[in-house]
């Protein structure tokens, strides 16, 4: 199941994450601006912050397998439609649909994770967060490739076949984890609200897919400013893909967690600080520690609800939530970064401010957790 877990957070970024380069290429057909392309990727993501806690909470009440045989069939459906795109609105329309699909992948990971890793959970949770990198760095990687040879219609019906691919083995090999877990009332929901320990838990996600989200979208045009290469961008992502495993493991040996959640703060915190001075090579240790420390934050916090005594019995619901609401850190954060840009004329602001979120949120939120 753990091979399941990770191609399903493989599929759901190389997914999400294919348009982008072929901006170009689309702009050009459709005849688009920069600011509606832009839309196509975000409509996914609004699609996503809507469907998420709908789909944890259906998952808790028929169990995780059932809602990803027919997640698996959306995604299918639509990213075949993705490929046949013929406008702008039917573009749209099928990204908003296609994210309806992906929006059930992070709930129904964390009740996989319960139910087939009840020992290692922290390993396990680790293990698909790196699924997600994984399927950035395709999408990111081969598609510009992949266009050299053919259209661009042709590469995203490529990918709607791995869809496809998942949907078969997922309704013939999938046969644990079908029952649900939980049948969530009205109170039992109102008590998950009130409890004190799912609002840290969001402040976590938040602050790291936000300190994340916004370095990698605008470290290649700091690292331009800096009169150094763009490719260094890449540690982030190393960061991203090593930082699941290992400090999901590391939470399973050690299971002081907040004094784990505050050193990897303390540690993002410098790090990303370190982005504005360290020469290189140390500059290198930055970026890597940077996408290491905000995405082990990320790793914890959604290990978090399958191992929590009481909270493990909706753990769909609370990952659909805390997963759901954490996309305000990505939306927000980038566009402040950018302004503080144009407002001091350099990056050094915007990156001291990345630095202070991170280290603050994952510090005191770690002082207030269980």
């Amino acid at each position: 199941m753990l091979v399941f877990s990770f191609s399903i957070a493989f599929l759901l970024h190389i997914l999400l994450f294919a348009t982008a380069p072929m901006a170009t290429t689309i702009m050009g057909e459709m005849g688009l601006s920069h600011a509606r392309f832009g839309f196509v990727f975000s409509i996914a993501m609004a699609s996503l912050v809507i469907f998420r806690l709908p789909w944890g909470l259906l998952a808790d009440r028929i169990g995780y397998l059932r809602v990803m045989r027919m997640a698996l069939l959306i995604c299918t459906a639509f990213a075949f439609a993705r490929a046949f795109s013929t406008s702008y609105p039917t573009l749209l329309l099928s990204q908003f649909f296609l994210g309806l699909g992906l929006a059930a992948t992070m709930p129904c990971l964390s009740l996989l994770v319960r139910e087939s890793s009840r020992r290692t959970p922290g390993l396990s949770t680790g293990i698909y967060v790196s699924g997600f990198a994984a399927g950035n760095a395709a999408a990111l990687g081969i598609t510009p490739y992949l266009l050299h040879l053919v259209s661009w219609r042709h590469v995203l019906f490529a990918y709607a076949g791995l869809a496809a691919t998942l949907c078969l083995l997922w309704w013939c090999l999938a046969g644990s984890g079908a029952k649900p877990t939980s049948n969530l009332q009205l109170k039992s929901f109102t008590c998950i609200l009130k409890d004190k320990y799912v609002w840290v838990l969001l402040l976590f996600v938040m602050a790291a897919m936000g300190s994340y989200d916004t370095l990698a979208t605008w470290m290649p045009k700091v690292l331009e400013m800096k009169e150094l290469s763009t490719a260094f961008a890449s540690l982030l992502p190393l960061g991203f893909l090593l930082a699941g495993p290992i400090v999901g493991l590391a939470s399973d040996r050690f299971k002081d967690r907040k004094t784990v959640v505050a050193l990897l703060g303390l540690a993002a915190a410098l790090s990303i600080g370190g982005i504005n001075y360290a020469p290189v090579p140390a500059l290198l240790v930055c970026l890597f520690l940077a996408g290491f420390t905000t995405i082990g934050v990320l790793t914890l916090a959604l290990a978090a609800p399958v191992e929590h005594e009481y909270l493990s019995r909706f753990a769909g619901t609370v990952v659909g939530l805390i997963s759901s609401l954490g996309n305000v850190g990505p939306l927000v954060m980038p566009v402040v970064f950018g302004y503080l840009i144009d407002v001091t004329g350099t990056f050094q602001t915007s990156v001291l401010c990345v630095a202070a979120v991170a280290g603050v949120a994952f510090t005191l939120g770690s002082r207030a957790s269980n």
